[in-house]
């Protein structure tokens, strides 16, 4: 297996490679081909990975052929609408991560902040907590203002401006946000302040390949 960060270096070439690719193929009618097998990879990935785990591998593969069969039959229309393609394929995991920050913050849930805390800091303070609670607001806020701005842009701004906004700026954006949160905490729970910057990332990795 390879080193954390031979891995972690391999994952932001790969991020940068789609990046320029999905801004270099979308605006141009002439790489219409190229552009919806750009923007449609991670999601037949995804569902590929997904039905290889499942309980029902067998009949979950077959879905997955069934649907790349659909877009190949409306192939030549998924070509004249790439752009909306590449939309709802960054407006779709904007509002997964929304909701998955936001629903465990109603019901009596624990939220999500507040499990990852614990998975660096337990047992957390009073103050701790709350301001856990308020850092899950907080990205709940985060995903919510990129899905947002990536619509305004997408039908009311050039489209070069919106591609740039989601290809060259949302993972930017992300670490700025971590950034933030570090300096934050340092300020706000000063008891904390033998933490590292990359806690939040790791606590975020630890608790994604663990039941909850």
């Amino acid at each position: 297996m390879a080193p954390p960060i031979l891995r972690g270096v391999g994952i932001a070439l790969l991020v940068m490679i789609y990046s320029l690719l999905a801004h270099y193929t979308h605006q141009s009618a002439d790489r219409a081909d190229l552009g919806a097998v750009v923007a449609l990879t991670p999601v037949l990935l995804i569902a590929l990975l997904l039905a290889w785990q499942s309980s029902q591998r067998i009949a979950m593969l077959i879905l997955v052929a069934l649907a790349v069969l659909a877009l190949r039959w409306q192939w030549s229309t998924l070509t004249q609408h790439v752009g909306l393609v590449y939309w709802l394929e960054y407006m779709s995991m904007q509002i997964m991560l929304f909701v998955m920050f936001a629903r465990t913050l109603v019901g009596g849930r624990k939220p999500l902040c507040t499990h990852f805390a614990e998975i660096v800091h337990a047992p957390l303070s009073p103050k701790h907590v709350i301001y856990a609670r308020q850092v899950t607001v907080a990205w709940s806020a985060f995903f919510a203002a990129m899905a947002l701005t990536s619509t305004v842009l997408f039908f009311w701004a050039p489209i070069n401006t919106w591609s740039i906004f989601v290809n060259f700026m949302t993972w930017p954006l992300v670490g700025l946000m971590f950034v933030a949160e570090y300096w934050v905490r340092r300020w706000l729970l000063p008891e904390l302040r033998h933490t590292h910057l990359l806690d939040a990332v790791r606590a975020f990795r630890h608790a994604a390949t663990r039941p909850r």
